[in-house]
């Protein structure tokens, strides 16, 4: 069934204006962005596609090159959707900026799912905040498996003297899709904890960003 067979105040864009966007399920949100599906394969039935297994935590998280692969995706609708991804990235970027992170610690998560989920190779990377713990930048330092001899204290140190940093959250990406954190994980939280408390840089928590998912370590009680 296409957009047009359905009754009109079943149709996602005249539900959406008539009784809000939250009224709406992914599915149906994703099928206004993308308009039409293809020969045998219907808007929602395309839209479910996209959706798969992570939903659209997983879809936020897609590359380019990944949706160059579905079928019945051109590059109109390509374009579309990353541009779509782009801007949350930058809303939640500008929300981190204005306001106190770890208000709302949930948007720091969401914003380096966007950040690091879709990267299938290990990055770490580093959230500078001021004394207001609002956002400064954030800046991947290190690629690569995680260990003691990979990621440099002395360069995070340096780089939140450089930011003029009061405080940071680490963070890294696991591309396997697991979020547990190893042993390598919590051994190098603390090497950086204690070289960051030498200059006065409070490290408030470690993220792990998985595909669709991330932990934090200060909620798990590793830090």
């Amino acid at each position: 069934m296409s957009i047009k067979d359905l009754p009109a105040d079943a149709r996602p864009r005249e539900k959406l204006l008539a009784r809000g966007p939250q009224a709406l399920s992914d599915v149906e949100l994703l099928a206004i962005l993308l308009r039409t599906g293809m020969a045998g394969k219907n808007v929602f039935q395309l839209s479910e596609e996209l959706l798969g297994p992570n939903g659209i935590a997983g879809l936020l998280q897609a590359t380019a090159q990944s949706l160059r692969l579905v079928k019945g995706l051109g590059p109109a609708k390509q374009a579309e959707l990353l541009a779509v991804f782009e801007l949350a990235r930058r809303a939640l970027s500008q929300r981190l900026k204005e306001r106190e992170a770890f208000q709302t610690p949930d948007a720091v998560k969401q914003y380096l799912q966007l950040e690091l989920g879709h990267k299938n190779h290990e990055v770490f990377a580093v959230l500078f905040l001021d004394n207001q713990n609002r956002m400064l930048a954030m800046e991947e330092l290190f690629r690569g498996t995680l260990s003691q001899t990979s990621v440099y204290p002395r360069e995070v140190v340096m780089r939140a003297l450089h930011h003029q940093a009061a405080a940071v959250v680490l963070s890294h990406n696991h591309p396997s899709g697991s979020v547990q954190p190893s042993r390598a994980d919590e051994h190098l939280t603390r090497n950086l904890k204690a070289s960051l408390a030498l200059v006065d840089v409070r490290v408030l928590d470690h993220i792990i960003v998985g595909q669709g998912q991330a932990l934090s370590m200060a909620e798990q009680g590793l830090m």
